[in-house]
């Protein structure tokens, strides 16, 4: 529904720099409000075309020039947020801009919050809340990968499939809801075959919804990745060629590392961060005793663990290591310098990589820092063990609202059917058990969404968008 409907007063224009601070060739100043005749001829002298760049004289109150470029206007309802909207093109530095915006102000708008133009177009039906959410995903998206999982929520692919599964849960609501006046048929009804080829149907699309769903949040969010290992094993040369670069003092001496030492890089797409760490041992160092205690604070919030030991030392070495970490988090022992130690690089896996119940080691590598042979293999299994070697290209960029969201719908979903299989059917059960379901799905696209989730939601913006 549009801001302006009933009987309530439209709310005041809003404006903002829409262009990041600082210095550049252009910045933008955006206004969105229900009627903006007068703020336009108050900066322009003259009213604009709709949809035409116009070149146009920025003035203040005196008629005196602020600046000159360009005014595109945009009428309701044709416009991003559904309302009048104005955008001032002129040249991007602090002083002009803050100048451009004032000039707004004193024609009646106000500073707009953070992601309050974005919050114009949901509440005017613009965009569904997934959508809102991904404008600020492609905004942030630190990946090429990212980036078009972003663009396809922000197209509406996400929000497509999550009503049609909504769709596909009103039309299996109705069918059983209709015999809820009939009780001696509701035992047959959900019995017979319809009823549970329609639920299994909907309980398989929404599977692949939520894969799609994890894959893109993986994307979003990224991976921890922490090298944990003794001195001198080559924890430090090896976050050097992940990431391309001398992040790290590489040097012969034990006990070089003394704090940890973060980078990003991407590996197919996913945004990694590596963290290299102070060697583990006893030691009377009081500084590297710091640095030691980093490292197990890295541990604790890593996603997965790289322990690298030196491959001519004997595998029995790795248990003491291995006792550092959480049964949970999976790991890979990197056995490094396998040169020295006259072993070709290689991969060893146990039956199942991405067992996370098991405190063995997902697999072994065996490879060469220093050369970077084995380097490959190493990122392939990373990614195996991560889970995230499949993630492809229809990913949808999903956040962690979004996947509790899709979670909760399987899980009432996963009760209904248990009503089905039920000696004692209840349709009564079955039916809440779907309106359940549905409610999870309409708090996804903003179809049953709190005032308190809105304002978490869109704080998070920058402002001017």
């Amino acid at each position: 529904m549009s801001a302006s409907a009933g009987n309530c007063p439209p709310p005041p224009p809003i404006a903002a720099i829409a262009t990041p601070p600082g210095r550049g060739g252009i910045g933008i100043v955006r206004v969105s409000g229900v009627d903006l005749t007068s703020l336009i001829e108050g900066i322009a002298g003259r009213t604009l075309a709709a949809r035409i760049a116009s070149r146009v004289t920025f003035r203040d109150d005196s008629g005196a020039m602020i600046d000159s470029g360009i005014a595109l206007y945009f009428p309701q309802p044709h416009s991003y947020t559904g309302e009048d909207v104005v955008e001032w093109h002129g040249h991007g530095g602090p002083a002009v801009m803050r100048l451009l915006l004032s000039r707004c102000v004193e024609l009646g708008a106000r500073l707009a919050e953070p992601g309050e133009f974005t919050k114009r177009a949901f509440l005017n039906g613009k965009l569904d809340l997934v959508q809102a959410e991904s404008v600020a995903d492609v905004i942030e998206a630190a990946t090429a990968t990212a980036v078009r999982a972003a663009a396809r929520s922000l197209c509406g692919e996400f929000s497509h499939e999550v009503h049609a599964l909504r769709d596909a849960l009103i039309n299996l609501r109705a069918y059983t809801e209709a015999t809820l006046d009939f009780p001696d048929e509701d035992v047959d009804l959900l019995r017979e075959g319809e009823v549970r080829d329609r639920l299994a149907s909907i309980r398989q699309r929404l599977e692949r919804v939520l894969a799609r769903a994890r894959a893109g949040a993986m994307l979003r969010e990224g991976l921890t990745v922490v090298l944990v290992g003794a001195p001198n094993v080559g924890k430090s040369s090896l976050l050097n060629r992940l990431v391309g670069e001398d992040a790290a003092i590489v040097a012969a001496i034990p006990g070089t590392t003394r704090d940890t030492v973060e980078r990003q890089v991407e590996i197919a797409g996913i945004p990694l961060t590596i963290v290299d760490t102070a060697g583990l041992r006893e030691t009377d160092d009081a500084v590297e005793r710091l640095g030691i205690a980093r490292t197990r604070a890295a541990i604790a919030r890593a996603d997965v663990a790289l322990v690298i030991v030196d491959a001519r030392d004997d595998r029995d070495n790795v248990a003491p290591l291995t006792d550092e970490l959480s049964a949970s988090l999976p790991r890979i022992v990197v056995h490094n310098k396998c040169d020295l130690a006259g072993v070709a690089p290689h991969v060893q896996r146990s039956s199942d990589a991405r067992d996370a119940s098991s405190s063995q080691p997902a697999a072994h590598v065996w490879l060469c820092a220093l050369t970077g042979d084995g380097v490959d293999a190493l990122e392939a299994t990373v990614q195996a063990v991560a889970g995230v070697e499949h993630v492809s290209e229809d990913a949808f960029f999903a956040r962690e609202r979004q996947l509790l969201a899709l979670r909760d719908a399987a899980d009432h979903l996963d009760r209904a059917n248990a009503h089905v299989d039920s000696q004692q059917p209840a349709i009564e059960l079955f039916a809440e058990e779907l309106r359940a379901a549905q409610h999870a799905f309409g708090s996804i696209t903003g179809e049953f969404t709190s005032d308190d989730l809105l304002g978490e939601i869109f704080s998070r913006f920058c402002i001017g968008k």
